[in-house]
């Protein structure tokens, strides 16, 4: 019976400092003898005052930083509904990301970002069209974001369809954005087809080049923004494997 009193003093305890946890601002209760860092819950988000300070090449080191707590477990502790509150009247997002559909790519954790913090347009196959352009230049010269970031990923559907050269209903038509990647790959030694892991990752860093390169040939706005230094333009591929990044060239 003692036994059983210790474990739900012990309980209620742990509830009442989880509790404490998720009313934002306070810190985490840890047990001194195991020496864990104190940590705090984050609820603030981005101001207008943030986002004009910040430069591309900082957004850009901020989501490095974010991307190596996320494959070591480190995420930042948030408090998501304090963090609702205060970015119901505004936002001043520092970058926008531009992803697959992918339900194995969780945009805001891969750079370890809040409420507010990113604009996420999700496609499959991370291609651009006129609407995927028009959400950018918001983004960016309406809302001040100083980042486009195309994030590719391994193992993507979308890719290995356009390789297959997939037909079905809308997907036919969705693919063939994709198919100019596959054009560009083809000087890939080796098997071309989609059971080749290697083949689908050349395609897929060929198709995050592709996306960039339509960015700055279709939209004056964002290459000019880009050529004044106002915001940067990268694109990345996603390892689903150990959630880390790779720069593509």
């Amino acid at each position: 019976m003692k036994h059983t009193r210790i474990n739900l003093a012990t309980l209620v305890l742990a509830s009442a400092m989880l509790f404490a946890c998720n009313e934002g601002g306070i810190e985490v209760k840890k047990d001194p003898s195991t020496k864990e860092e104190i940590k705090r819950v984050v609820t603030h988000v981005m101001t207008k005052e943030d986002q004009i300070k910040l430069k591309p090449d900082a957004v850009l080191q901020d989501f490095l930083e974010g991307n190596k707590r996320f494959k070591s477990g480190q995420n930042t502790i948030r408090n998501h509904s304090e963090q609702v509150r205060k970015t119901a009247q505004g936002q001043f997002p520092k970058a926008v990301v531009l992803s697959c559909l992918d339900s194995r790519v969780p945009v805001e954790d891969v750079f370890d970002q809040g409420l507010g913090d990113i604009f996420v347009g999700r496609v499959a196959g991370n291609f651009v069209n006129e609407d995927m352009l028009g959400s950018m230049e918001f983004a960016c010269k309406v809302s001040g974001a100083k980042l486009v970031l195309v994030l590719g990923h391994q193992h993507c559907g979308a890719i290995k369809g356009a390789i297959d050269n997939v037909r079905l209903g809308n997907i036919t038509a969705m693919l063939g954005k994709i198919k100019p990647a596959v054009a560009m790959s083809q000087d890939f030694s080796g098997d071309k087809t989609s059971k080749n892991d290697a083949f689908v990752k050349y395609v897929s860093e060929s198709n995050i080049k592709y996306s960039i390169q339509q960015i700055r040939e279709k939209s004056a706005i964002l290459k000019e923004m880009e050529d004044k230094g106002e915001i940067k333009i990268v694109g990345a591929f996603y390892n689903l494997t150990d959630g880390s990044l790779e720069f593509v060239k």
